[in-house]
């Protein structure tokens, strides 16, 4: 869940405010999207909510303008992806564009198996050398790229669900298989299946990676990246960000409240909410403010953290 101690988020606005959802193609980085939506849209404050490696593909979710300020908030959502594991070779970057760094036997069907439990759950998990974490102000992939030696600390992840299937097997191993993964914002698959294969006595790097759904959102509403640079840009409003959160429609003197950051009667459960004024004339402006729960005397309140109109006067 987002982290509990936040601080009143409202700036000013002057272009599209919104969700805008990018099935990416491989080959391309994540800031390509991003940098594609910015010409078509006008507008420079756009952000994705979790990086997808450039051999990846799939559900790559961009918010634009004010929204981006919800970011925080929809990164750590639960994703969903299908990859393709390919066994006996380890790779310096853990996917296909790697140097092999490291060859061992073929594992068996059952070795794999059996090593799923350990690797689902909560688990401390060693990110990847060249991946986007930071070490001493810069992105891990630079200092390795640069030849560095790169020291990382393991991460604390949630992997919701770890399963096998579509097996390809040869000289009594298995030389791929499909791997799918629910997991929450933050953990690399790629370091999944190094894992995995370590467990087995092998090595692997994955070879595919598709991110199928992120939240509530899939790939059946999205835009293919050529059509978003054909300027093809569907955006849905900044409340639909937060479609996984509970929604409370405020009075007109509740709206007036909380855009000056002043805290309203929680109505609706949740430590999180999405505040709403049913009286906007559009979907596009019905978000007030997203908002986080807090005890007081006067029962349960809602702090404004993100708030998304400016006070009128």
């Amino acid at each position: 869940m987002p982290a509990s101690s936040r601080s009143l988020t409202t700036r000013p606005t002057t272009g599209a405010d919104g969700l805008l959802l990018v099935d990416k193609p491989a080959g391309v980085s994540s800031h390509d999207v991003v940098n594609a939506a910015r010409r078509v849209l006008g507008e420079k404050r756009i952000g994705h909510g979790g990086t997808l490696d450039p051999f990846a593909t799939g559900l790559l979710v961009l918010l634009v303008g004010r929204a981006t300020r919800l970011l925080q908030y929809v990164h750590d959502e639960p994703k969903v992806y299908q990859a393709l594991v390919r066994f006996g070779a380890e790779t310096d970057t853990e996917d296909l564009d790697g140097a092999v760094a490291r060859e061992a036997p073929l594992p068996a069907r059952a070795a794999l198996l059996a090593a799923l439990p350990a690797l689902t759950g909560t688990i401390e998990q060693m990110p990847p050398a060249y991946s986007a974490k930071r070490v001493g102000g810069k992105r891990a992939y630079e200092l390795a790229r640069a030849g560095h030696e790169v020291v990382l600390e393991k991460a604390t992840v949630r992997v919701d669900s770890l399963t096998l299937d579509t097996f390809v097997e040869r000289d009594g191993g298995v030389a791929e298989c499909r791997m799918r993964v629910e997991c929450g914002g933050g953990t690399y698959v790629r370091s999944l299946a190094r894992d995995l294969a370590r467990a087995a006595g092998s090595a692997a790097h994955l070879v595919a990676l598709r991110r199928e759904r992120a939240g509530v959102f899939t790939l059946a509403r999205s835009v293919a990246l050529e059509q978003l640079r054909d300027g093809f840009a569907p955006l849905a409003p900044a409340i639909d960000a937060l479609e996984g959160y509970p929604h409370q429609p405020l009075t007109e003197d509740e709206v007036a409240k909380i855009v000056r950051g002043i805290d309203v009667e929680a109505r609706v459960d949740g430590p999180f909410a999405a505040l709403l004024d049913p009286r906007a004339p559009s979907s596009a402006g019905q978000l007030v403010a997203f908002a986080e729960r807090r005890p007081s005397e006067r029962g349960d309140r809602w702090q404004p953290r993100v708030v998304m109109r400016e006070a009128t006067s």
